[in-house]
């Protein structure tokens, strides 16, 4: 065990997911060190369904399954929380659309809602905070909430090997929010997903890849760089057993660069496609999904460009889901608060939809984030779905 490893070290270029901030000041299990030397770290995320008990919700579609069907707790039970009543991340009001709508004091400056102390705090006044982080298995036990170990009960925990505090470039071997909400709405919309192929695009750590396995009946996950595939892998072979026992399909964990026109179909390289994995991919797939992935213009860009390349030469209509963050900073280019990241993408959306050539439409219009949560974490309002449907152009 490396002593360096008790508490993350931040830099001036550390970026650290929401997620893992969250997480109690103790030791954490660090299963090894990746291929660029980088600690990993192993979380558990709990998952809110009864296994004992699974029945269909009833959601749209109706589909039931030979093998198990899922109960949903009720909206707002729980740890759920329906965006109505989530609290705000940062006191932000972001029912407007236009800036970024922060609450100001009297004299300009930006109004900064203190986060409430850990409930293990002995001064903590009031009700206790929910805890919003994964559970961190330590080194001494696997799991510091006394609940069962997944060996015991293993469809209610999704295992994921991680890292903290990357530098930009490596943010996809973190955990983000948008992939936990994708998720919900993945499990929620089990419709959309029954039997389909569907791709993923920067699918980071597989979360919403692996969730998406439970329902599908082939998914693609993908995302670029050798090291993150293989932790990407290596979640997918930790979880399985999800799929299986849920009737569900087989998750191919494949590079996907959206910078270059072309699949990597090199059988040298690792994780390239065959000709029969791209033929699979176009005669088939119906989905596409890709979640907290909109942090730079360039890579945004190319994700659009990515998807309407997709599209266009997919045999079937298709339908898109975004999740998206907007994060409030202050920048000081403009000495004010923006979410410029957030912006860009709305803009993205909008010349998507506008797009007048091509044999296809794209529609674009909100998704709702109404629907049950089914794991632990804080659905701020500041978490966006997004839909996008192409339709044959008129």
């Amino acid at each position: 065990w490396d002593p360096t490893m008790d508490e993350v070290t931040f830099k001036s270029d550390t970026v650290l997911s929401d997620v893992h901030l969250y997480t109690p000041n103790q030791r954490h299990l660090m299963v090894r060190l990746n291929g660029v030397g980088q600690p990993v770290f192993l979380s558990q995320f709990k998952l809110l369904w009864s296994q004992d008990s699974w029945t269909d919700s009833g959601t749209e579609g109706g589909h039931h399954r030979d093998a198990h069907s899922w109960e949903f707790p009720p909206a707002g039970s729980g740890s759920g929380h329906s965006r109505e009543g989530s609290p705000l991340q940062a006191g932000a009001d972001t029912s407007g659309q236009e800036g970024a709508g922060a609450q100001l004091d009297e004299d300009g400056d930006l109004d900064v809602v203190r986060r409430p102390r850990a409930a293990s705090d002995p001064d903590l006044e009031g009700s206790p905070r929910d805890k919003v982080h994964p559970m961190i298995l330590t080194q001494e036990e696997d799991d510091i909430t006394g609940d069962k170990a997944p060996e015991s009960c293993p469809h209610s925990v999704i295992r994921i090997e991680h890292t903290m505090a990357t530098p930009l470039e490596d943010v996809g071997k973190q955990v983000w929010r948008g992939a936990l909400l994708l998720a919900d709405y993945i499990l929620f919309r089990r419709d959309l997903f029954q039997g389909r192929t569907v791709l993923e695009l920067g699918a980071g750590t597989g979360l919403a890849s692996i969730v998406a396995a439970t329902v599908a009946r082939t998914v693609y996950c993908t995302d670029v760089g050798a090291d993150l595939l293989a932790m990407c892998q290596r979640n997918v072979a930790l979880n399985s057993h999800l799929a299986a026992a849920a009737g569900g399909g087989v998750v191919k964990v494949k590079e996907l660069d959206w910078l270059k026109d072309d699949f990597c179909t090199d059988p040298e390289a690792p994780f390239s496609w065959s000709e029969g994995d791209i033929a699979d991919l176009y005669n088939h797939t119906t989905v596409l999904f890709a979640a907290e992935v909109f942090y730079d213009d360039d890579l945004t860009d190319a994700l659009f460009a990515t998807l309407s390349r997709l599209a266009h030469r997919l045999k079937n209509a298709c339908t898109a889901i975004l999740s998206v963050e907007k994060r409030l900073n202050f920048t000081l280019r403009h000495l004010d608060v923006t979410c410029e990241a957030y912006d860009h993408f709305r803009s993205s959306l909008h010349a998507l939809e506008k797009l007048a050539h091509g044999k296809l439409r794209f529609v674009v219009e909100p998704v709702e984030a109404s629907f049950p949560q089914l794991l632990v974490y804080e659905r701020i309002r500041q978490l966006e779905l997004w839909k996008i449907v192409a339709e044959p152009a008129a």
